[in-house]
């Protein structure tokens, strides 16, 4: 009795459950994790303390200790940075920029956690540590210290390296700590898009404008891992946190982690059925070598390149190669076709989520305010129960995905000052701001002047004014069509103040143009 009751009465205790649940992990071909973000309760494991190689979710370690010298008063978000040969060299995916180029540690957080860009998070540990060997012994330290007894780091971007080796379960340790101890910094694994010049450059975690609720966080890919993911959702004030790793795609890395969290979000009456796995701390070890997936991910069956210098966002816009038995579709279709209908919608409506966040190189240009750019506009609010298909989920203006009380939270911790290896950053220039040059000259450059007193890397010259030559006289009494009192000392700021739109765009660095 007590074997034939599952039997015949979960099938249909479980129907959708037992549908969307993702197809059991291949032997050492693929880990996955689910936890409960607050308590560290694991929901859902297989595979999830085999050794695996990180690729790019190596990045969020690289942003745990760089935020952790923020905090500790080493460094600024406003800190500037340069890079150097060494983070030229780096192989793709990366920025570019050219040796000598400077940036904030607040921009380039951003270019890494979005672009995943190789040359920035060595810029990053070379700034912090002093070198990539130091950072590697911060990186090892800070894993010893949260209790990742599986993970071992030799370089900050993930890029392939025999020591570089961590387990699905340390990931999950990692993002747990991540979003307990910097709540304040969500934005920066958040942001959907960043915008950097004319170029906009789109994160490679489809689950942030795919998947309602989703808040985070990072992907990876080499050959050997497959296609890695760490990723938080937030639903009914419960964040959970999955991780997938080895899966054959980018669309089946974000399917897998959205099954994770669409089972657990809707089966939580039900989960006295559920194996009962204890803490993510307390999963035990698999001691085994992690798996090589080269063969699978990038061999000659595949129409994807053979390497690993290929741009990540290149590889994640590619489609299923000949290895994968139908991609997607096959997880979606594999078990009640109707019902297999419903589950594809998971990850395939599209959620507004706001515009890019800016980026540059330079120095700061308004010190002490760094974070207020990563803004709400990303911050996915959580839905209740999502309605079949609602795009509508991640118009959010109050960045409910935060777990603590935090618009303010968005500001960036005070000036402490630069330590030694970073540009010391001047004292922000006051900006020569007329802003009310929009006095005069003609309707249509008054209107193109009300948004420009951004300061720049050089104050606009007080050009030989070639628009606004029908404004100089000084006799405001001529100029009967505009309606503003006269102001003559302003006239020879108005043609200044036509020109910072041409004077603020920053030079981009002819490596990143494209």
């Amino acid at each position: 009795m007590r074997v034939s009751f599952p039997l015949v009465v979960l099938p249909a205790v479980l129907g959708l459950a037992l549908v969307v649940a993702p197809p059991d992990a291949r032997a050492a071909g693929e880990s996955l994790l689910l936890i409960e973000a607050d308590s560290g309760k694991v929901l859902k494991a297989e595979n999830a303390t085999h050794p695996w190689y990180p690729a790019s979710v190596t990045k969020l370690m690289t942003a745990y200790v760089t935020l952790r010298a923020v905090k500790e008063g080493r460094i600024t978000l406003d800190t500037v940075f340069t890079v150097s040969p060494n983070a030229l060299a780096q192989q793709p995916t990366k920025m570019g920029f050219a040796t000598g180029t400077q940036v904030t540690v607040d921009n380039a957080l951003k270019m890494m956690m979005v672009k995943s860009a190789n040359d920035i998070a060595v810029v990053l540990a070379e700034g912090v540590s002093g070198s990539i060997d130091g950072f590697a012994d911060e990186m090892n330290a800070a894993s010893a210290r949260l209790g990742m007894t599986q993970s071992s780091w030799v370089n900050p971007n993930g890029l392939p390296a025999d020591g570089q080796i961590t387990s699905a379960r340390d990931m999950a340790i990692l993002a747990r700590a991540l979003l307990r101890e910097f709540p304040e910094y969500e934005g920066y694994w958040n942001i959907a898009a960043i915008r950097f010049g004319k170029r906009i450059i789109r994160n490679t975690n489809a689950l942030l404008v795919r998947y309602p609720g989703a808040d985070g966080m990072k992907t990876g890919f080499i050959c050997a891992s497959g296609f890695n993911v760490v990723a938080s959702a937030t639903r009914d004030n419960r964040r959970l946190i999955a991780v997938v790793f080895g899966a054959p795609s980018s669309a089946v890395r974000a399917a897998k982690a959205a099954f994770l969290f669409e089972n657990a979000f809707n089966n939580t009456g039900l989960n006295w059925l559920m194996p009962a796995y204890g803490n993510v701390q307390s999963l035990p070890p698999i001691a085994a070598d992690p798996p090589n997936l080269r063969e699978e991910m990038c061999g000659k069956h595949r129409r994807r390149p053979a390497a690993e210098e290929v741009d990540e966002e290149e590889v994640a816009g590619m489609p299923a190669g000949t290895g994968e038995p139908g991609g997607v579709q096959a997880l979606f279709f594999a078990g009640n076709k109707t019902a297999g209908a419903k589950a594809s919608s998971l990850v395939a409506q599209t959620i507004a989520a706001g515009p890019p966040i800016d980026v540059y190189v330079g120095l700061p240009r308004k010190p002490g305010t760094a974070l207020a750019s990563t803004g709400p506009a990303r911050l996915v609010t959580p839905p209740g129960k999502p309605d079949a298909g609602s795009a509508a989920i991640a118009t959010a203006t109050k960045p409910a995905g935060l777990r603590k009380p935090a618009p303010s939270g968005l500001v960036a911790l005070p000036n402490r000052g630069p330590t030694a290896g970073a540009v010391p950053v001047p004292a922000a220039k006051p900006a020569v701001a007329k802003p009310k040059a929009s006095v005069a000259t003609a309707p249509a450059a008054a209107g193109a002047t009300a948004e420009k007193p951004k300061p720049s890397s050089g104050i606009a010259k007080p050009a030989a004014g070639p628009k606004p030559a029908a404004a100089k006289p000084p006799a405001a009494k001529p100029a009967a069509a505009t309606a503003k009192p006269p102001a003559p000392a302003a006239k020879p700021a108005a043609t200044a103040a036509a020109k910072p739109t041409a004077a603020a765009a920053k030079p981009v660095p002819a490596a990143t143009a494209q």
